[in-house]
């Protein structure tokens, strides 16, 4: 029955012959995905659900595809269709298995908070640019590429544990006293599938997840903000009643809900929570397995012991090549030794970090390149916070670290210039034939922009930063990110040499933003050719259940033949996407005309 599925289908991992079908449902059952095609007729593939904390999940792994056909399936629950339910108004669920050849179209963003659809909240928390793109595809629009996107990745904060919605706090007040820590934010894994369901239960959202292959990455809001920004941090945490459940919550819940449906089925068998579940349903075939106590077990040992698991991940793209970077997690914090990923992390990223591909991506929730003002000032704090500018002032700095979320790659200074010596190996053809470009791929700070390192030779590297789709800065807090960002460079410069902070290998410019209203960017690779476009919604003739896709902006991202010399322009915004002043004007317009009707 369509009520007994609590959230999903979500298309998790898809390669050329498989996919994995991720679901929660209302109770304990077999989960079937049924595919009818003209070739092979009727084929289905069952998983037994596994519980947790009262909850009931299922994945299931469909095998035998042919690349790039789509079929349209259906979720069985007991073998009572579940989806589609047959009165949502969408199309039917698909899946289609990775094409052997083609170009390859990825959707990336973070940053979305779980508020309504409504007149209120499209004013105080803007549209959502990933549900706005979602009811496009529905309505047969096809976004700037012309064509719907092979993936979807999301680069951090998909939910906020700490600054909780009006509905998420009456949920934990019928649970607990609002007045007692932790407060509206989040105590357990009870309250982190609400979250999840509340982020995850819209019908467009749905609709898009069953179809789109999702993969994703944490960051501090899916834990707590300035997760694992220092030492002192930490011990801060630590001291409190409430977060060592919080962070076993946090990172169980996280593994069942974003992380599992990353890996692939070789990646999978290898896991220990996964190897451990099939052990148990091997043992009792008729019984749900109960895996409570094991995702606690392996939650408290990950945070406490963080080389014992590893988050990062890699996927193929096509002739192209996605890591993944745990940025937050893998953390380093002893002062003197700070490192963005322990060592045995960065060895793990120094091993994939090669050439041989077309295009090479590189995904961290933390943008890699700040503005070369802002990434001066947090290398500057790092060394007072370490006793750059005398004992008396560590506390300062770690004052103003936590304050201004100065927590970057630039507060790592050795781990940026370490990966920085990496990337230029591979630009330069040292690990193999040099990539037509490295990518970087970001989110996190609330505006989205392109930045492009100063090489003249070899692979082109940028940086492609999107953020957010639904959370966006204050106007305010926009004129101040505006201004900092090119204040910050003089004042960041003399200070990081008053701390004798050395100048980063690298030099960098921004290409394109910033853009500060939610969005979700568009990335094509075809070939040696990139295109990037970054889209949101916009409320037109009042009508709040149905935002109208617009793009922000359309461009081709000039990508050389590798070994000859770079050209010094970079980003063509493509026709019909106006921007500076007649852009605005533009807007205006349509704004006045729409308060019109």
């Amino acid at each position: 029955m369509p009520g007994d599925l609590v959230l999903g289908p979500l298309l998790r991992h898809v390669d050329g012959s498989s996919a994995a079908v991720w679901v929660q449902t209302s109770r304990a059952a077999e989960v079937s995905v049924r595919l009818d095609d003209d070739e092979d007729g009727e084929r289905v593939w069952r998983a037994r659900t596994f519980g947790v904390h009262g909850h009931h999940y299922a994945l299931v792994e469909v095998d035998g595809l042919r690349p790039g056909e789509r079929t349209a399936y259906q979720v069985l629950v007991d073998d009572e269709v579940a989806w589609p339910s047959g009165d949502e108004g969408f199309p039917p669920s698909t899946v289609r298995a990775t094409p052997e050849e083609g170009p390859v179209r990825l959707a990336f963003g973070s940053c979305r908070t779980s508020v309504p659809h409504d007149a209120v909240h499209h004013v105080s928390h803007g549209v959502d640019a990933l549900r706005a793109y979602a009811l496009a595809v529905r309505d047969g629009e096809k976004g700037p590429l012309g064509t719907e996107p092979d993936l979807l990745l999301l680069l951090g904060d998909q939910v906020y544990a700490d600054s909780t919605t009006p509905a998420m706090q009456d949920f934990i007040a019928a649970r607990r006293d609002l007045d007692q820590d932790p407060g509206p934010e989040l105590a357990d894994y009870d309250e982190y599938a609400e979250l999840y369901r509340l982020a995850w239960g819209d019908p467009a959202l749905r609709w898009l997840f069953s179809w789109l292959p999702s993969l994703m990455i944490f960051d501090d809001h899916d834990v707590r903000d300035d997760w694992n920004t220092s030492v002192r941090w930490r011990e801060e945490m630590e001291a409190t009643s409430w977060w060592h459940g919080r962070i076993v919550a946090g990172l169980g819940s996280y593994w069942v809900y974003q992380h599992l449906g990353n890996l692939s089925r070789r990646e999978r068998a290898a896991d220990p929570l996964w190897v451990e579940l099939l052990r148990r349903q091997e043992a009792s075939p008729d019984e749900e397995a109960d895996l409570t106590e094991a995702v606690d077990a392996f939650a408290e040992r990950a945070d406490r012991e963080p080389t014992s698991y590893r988050w990062s991940y890699t996927h193929p793209l096509g002739r192209s090549h996605l890591v993944v970077v745990d940025s937050r997690a893998a953390r380093q914090l002893e002062p003197g030794d700070r490192s963005m990923l322990d060592h045995e992390e960065m060895r793990w990223l120094d091993d994939q970090l090669t050439g041989g591909h077309e295009h090479l991506l590189v995904a961290t929730s933390l943008p890699f390149l700040l503005p070369r003002g802002l990434h001066h000032l947090e290398a500057w704090d790092e060394a007072v916070s370490e006793g750059g500018w005398g004992r008396r002032l560590v506390g300062v700095g770690e004052w103003l670290r936590q304050e201004l979320d100065l927590e970057h790659w630039g507060a790592f200074s050795r781990s940026f210039d370490r990966v920085t010596r990496m990337v230029d190996e591979v630009a330069d053809g040292e690990r193999g034939p040099a990539p037509s470009s490295v990518l970087f791929l970001s989110g996190d700070v609330h505006h989205s922009y392109v930045t492009e390192v100063e090489r003249t030779t070899g692979s082109r590297v940028l940086q492609l930063v999107c953020s957010p789709i639904r959370n966006p800065l204050p106007r305010v807090m926009r004129a101040v990110v505006a201004g900092m960002s090119h204040a910050a460079r003089p004042l960041g410069t003399l200070l990081a040499s008053s701390a004798q902070v050395p100048d980063p290998r690298w030099r960098w410019h921004g290409v394109a933003g910033p853009w500060f209203d939610n969005n979700l960017a568009l990335l094509e690779i075809d070939g040696e050719d990139l295109r990037a476009a970054w889209v949101g919604g916009r409320i037109l003739g009042g009508e709040h259940d149905r935002p109208r896709l617009t793009t922000v902006a359309d461009l081709s991202l000039d990508v050389p033949p590798v070994g000859s010399e770079h050209r010094p322009a970079l980003a063509h915004v493509h026709p019909g996407v106006v921007g500076g002043l007649r852009g605005r004007v533009r807007r205006l317009r349509e704004r006045v005309a729409d308060r019109g009707r």
